[in-house]
């Protein structure tokens, strides 16, 4: 035994070793096994709660149909709450205001679809999985099928609106007791009996089949645990025909409502409706003579596969029939007017978006980029007007404006709210549709709109009214200025970037056009030949040039000197009471790596589609993105608010003002998924951060001047004075200049650069405009194969003698009037305006090629005059 047992011992070594030899073989297989049924477990349950119906609670209405009236000492608001819609009447005037047009269930001009639109408080259109949108409308889709409640505040009215097609209710039971449904079978004819009886499964819970679920019956009809019962099969998958016939049998056979309702109680089970439904509540408030209107968007309901994509609230308020008088106001540059019923029905209905292209969405190319700086329309009709002024989410809205003869016979201008932005996904040539894909959350954020009235019909009474609104509603910042001459603002060069050759390879490099130095030498001279109320704004002074690097720290640029002398530069100014301001890209990252502190995949934002926000910039022939361009990055959103506090900090040490070229002319999301920053909240940063700068007594510049920006700056330059003169404008006007002079300084695009330097100034005095210059000190010969073609034009060499007296004459004879309001505006005839200051100053601009004769007063051709 002795001897075995050293041979046993080595057997069971080997045994042992081959057991786990064969055990780790196992391992990858098992553990492939338990990821495959983990994965079909996953999918199985994915799918099945995928497809359970997401069910939206219908709201219905069974109120009364007395007239619910909200009043105040200045308006009185008479709710219909049948119809949804509402008169509001203002007391000082008698005005009486529609929020849907009297006629428009009649109007001759209109196709069934556009007259239920026409009597609708409310739209909303969602989007399918092919990206095909559907617009629903609160009268057909709502009201007149009572879905919708009704609460009635102390001091409001909220319509919670269900808009759908909901299916209508048929009479017939879809489970009944045994011996109900056989007295009923008993009184039809003897060939419906059966057939009738056959649509039925009778269910005895003792006795269930194997099929049967017991707990899911009992679930929904708990009164199996004690009756037999019949219950209707296939009930959620009836035509309305198959309905139609069922209830017409059960009627023949005695059935009744009150039998209906009472069998109605024995069933649990929830009916799957195939149509889509969608919860919206409105909210309508009296604030002093203001109306106010809500969309709490957190309140917003609708299936994750039905998308809602826009929302407008009031489309057709104050709108104007074919025999009215009036006009709609729009935010097109400084305003703009289209005549109530002018006939242009072969032009484009007029659509802008507030502050312009949201950045986040992206786009394989670009005809025209809209853009509207102020939160605000309105209508004129007959002796009275209103203005309506986006408050809450504003940075979500677009203006759409429209003239009767085209879909109706009215004249309308209305906001419409983008809810969940979207992004189109290119499947390739094998797909046959079109992907989508959404913004997954709808924002916790509400859309208020406030209607202001007001007795008059003119833009200029329409303009002081919103200029109060800004006085209000920026208490504090928005004040008048002690300006006694014209305001000029000259934005000076540092440097552009320009390709070079280096030891025979192509590299970037700044090429300097105003160094440190000269720019301190060009304002002492424009101080010393008189430019008293000057402005300057120093770009591509740091990080690369004009096309600036990301901001993550400042770098100056070597060509353009030291830190001690542009800090000599910032002394100068200050000496001569001059006003300088740094200017910094603060939303994007140009030409920018990870050695200048930019990482795209945790510094750029998110575009819906989760790609990182590249950027381009777009060719005017083609519309596509530009060859040979290099691509940028829209910044992430918190990334954008730290930019701007590194550009406030170094102009902090060298105690200079700061101009932010994006950040109050661009607004953007960011879709990022662990850190959504929503459009609304990125302009809500800003302005904390516009407050903060301003309270340290820092003077800001913006560009553009989207109005949540401008009551904390003190210059706004580049402002588009007459915007895009679509055909189907009649005349521009300049509402937002005539809230805004006095109290914030701005001018248009800079005189010298602008393509047409003599309409630039014409623009600057009708709209009561500062003047602006873009300068440098370098030779335009500097700028050849470089991509800054637009400074070819700002060699100070050839320009400041021109400017000089330009802006000698300009500020002899305007330069009072800058710390006035504007008190009129008019147009004399087709090409001559004429504006009026709170002195009596009167400013006459004549675009034509001809003397004009106002009055006594020649007005020369191409030129402007001064009365005082």
């Amino acid at each position: 035994m002795s001897k075995l047992n050293p041979i046993s011992e080595e057997r069971k070594k080997e045994r042992r070793d081959a057991i786990k030899k064969e055990l780790k073989n196992l391992i990858f297989p098992v553990v492939l096994f338990a990821l495959l049924a983990a994965g079909v477990y996953y999918v199985m349950t994915y799918q099945k709660k995928a497809e359970e119906p997401e069910i939206i609670e219908v709201n219905s209405y069974a109120g009364e149909g007395t007239p619910i009236v909200l009043e105040n000492e200045y308006l009185k608001l008479d709710f219909d709450p049948i119809s949804t819609n509402f008169d509001i009447t203002v007391k000082s005037s008698g005005k009486v205001w529609h929020s849907v047009p009297e006629g428009g269930a009649d109007d001759p001009k209109a196709v069934s679809e556009e007259k239920n639109k026409l009597q609708s408080s409310f739209l909303l259109t969602y989007s399918n999985e092919a990206g095909l949108d559907i617009t629903l409308n609160s009268h057909s889709f709502s009201s007149e099928n009572g879905i919708y409640s009704i609460e009635n505040g102390e001091d409001y009215i909220k319509i919670n609106y269900s808009l759908g097609k909901v299916s209508k209710e048929y009479i017939y039971p879809t489970i009944i007791r045994e011996q109900d449904l056989l007295d009923l079978l008993a009184n039809l004819p003897s060939n419906k009996q059966d057939t009738t009886k056959q649509l039925f499964k009778k269910y005895d819970i003792n006795k269930l089949g194997k099929k049967d679920n017991k707990e899911e019956l009992l679930k929904d009809y708990p009164i199996l645990e004690t009756e037999v019962c019949y219950i209707l099969r296939n009930q959620d998958d009836l035509t309305d025909s198959n309905k139609k016939t069922l209830q017409a049998t059960f009627e023949m056979a005695g059935y009744t409502y009150e039998a209906y309702l009472a069998d109605k109680e024995l069933s649990f089970h929830e009916a799957v409706d195939s149509n889509p439904v969608f919860n919206a509540s409105v909210v309508y408030r009296l604030d002093g003579d203001d109306l106010v209107v809500e969309i709490p968007m957190s309140e917003f309901e609708s299936q994750s596969k039905y998308p809602i994509y826009t929302v407008c609230p009031l489309p057709y308020f104050g709108a104007g029939g074919t025999e009215d008088e009036g006009y709609l106001l729009i935010p097109e540059g400084g305003g703009s007017i289209i005549n109530f019923n002018n006939g242009k029905t072969a032009q484009n209905v007029y659509y802008a978006n507030l502050y312009g292209w949201d950045m986040a969405l992206s786009r394989k190319d670009v005809v025209h980029t809209t853009h509207a700086n102020m939160n605000a329309y309105g209508i004129a009709n007959g002796d009275d007007s209103f203005i309506c002024i986006v408050e809450g989410g504003s940075a979500y809205a677009s203006i759409k404006a429209d003239i009767s003869g085209r879909v109706t016979s009215y004249n309308s201008v209305c906001a419409e709210f983008s809810i969940r932005p979207r992004e189109k996904y290119n499947l390739g040539a094998n797909a046959n549709q079109d992907v989508y894909s959404y913004l997954e959350e709808v924002p916790d954020e509400t859309i208020v709109q406030r209607y202001s009235f007001v007795d008059s019909n003119s833009y200029v009474d329409m303009a002081k009214d919103y200029q109060s609104y800004l006085k209000t509603t920026y208490d504090g910042y928005f004040t008048k200025n002690d300006d006694t001459s014209v305001p000029v603002g000259v934005e000076v060069v540092g440097a552009v970037d320009k390709v070079k050759q280096i030891v025979g390879i192509p590299v970037s490099r700044p090429v300097e056009l105003t160094t440190y130095k000269e720019a301190e030498e060009l304002i002492k001279r424009m101080n010393g030949d008189g430019i008293a109320n000057l402005s300057v704004k120093y770009t591509g002074w740091c990080n690369g040039g004009i096309t600036q690097k990301m901001l993550g720290s400042v770098r100056l640029i070597n060509a353009l000197g030291n830190e001690k002398e542009l800090k000599s530069l910032s002394n100068t100014a200050s000496s001569l009471g001059i006003d300088l301001y740094l200017d910094g890209v603060t939303d994007y990252a140009y030409k920018s790596t990870i050695f200048n502190g930019f990482f795209s995949y945790s510094d750029a934002a998110k575009f819906i589609s989760r790609e990182r926000a590249e950027l381009y910039q777009y060719s005017d022939v083609t519309y596509t993105a530009r060859d040979g361009i290099d691509s940028f990055y829209l910044l992430h959103g918190d990334e954008i608010i730290k930019m701007a506090r590194n550009l406030n900090d170094y102009t902090d040490k060298l105690n200079t003002n700061i101009s932010f070229r994006d950040m109050g002319k661009d607004l953007s999301s960011d879709f990022y998924r662990k850190d959504y920053t929503s459009r609304e909240e990125q302009l809500n940063m800003q302005v904390d951060l516009y407050k903060e700068i301003n309270d340290s007594g820092k003077k800001i510049m913006i560009n553009s001047g989207n109005v949540y920006a401008v009551p904390f700056a003190s210059y706004v330059t580049n402002m588009d004075l007459k915007g895009s003169e679509y055909t189907i404008i009649d005349k521009t006007v300049p509402f937002y200049q005539i809230a805004l002079h006095g109290y914030v300084n701005y001018s248009g695009f800079p005189i010298n650069i602008c393509g047409n330097s003599l309409d630039e100034l014409l623009y600057s005095a009708e709209y009561g405009a500062g003047l602006s210059f873009t300068l440098m000190q370098e030779s335009s010969f500097t700028l050849q194969k470089t991509l800054y073609p637009e400074y070819y034009a700002s060699d100070v060499d050839k320009w400041y003698d021109l400017m000089l007296e330009m802006y000698n004459r300009y500020n002899d004879e305007m330069g009072h009037i800058f710390n006035q309001e504007i008190t009129g505006h008019d147009y004399l005839s087709s090409d001559v305006t004429v504006t009026e200051y709170e002195d009596g100053t009167k400013v006459y601009v004549n675009y034509g090629f001809y003397d004009y004769d106002a009055n006594g007063v020649t007005v020369p051709a191409r030129d402007y005059k001064v009365v005082r």
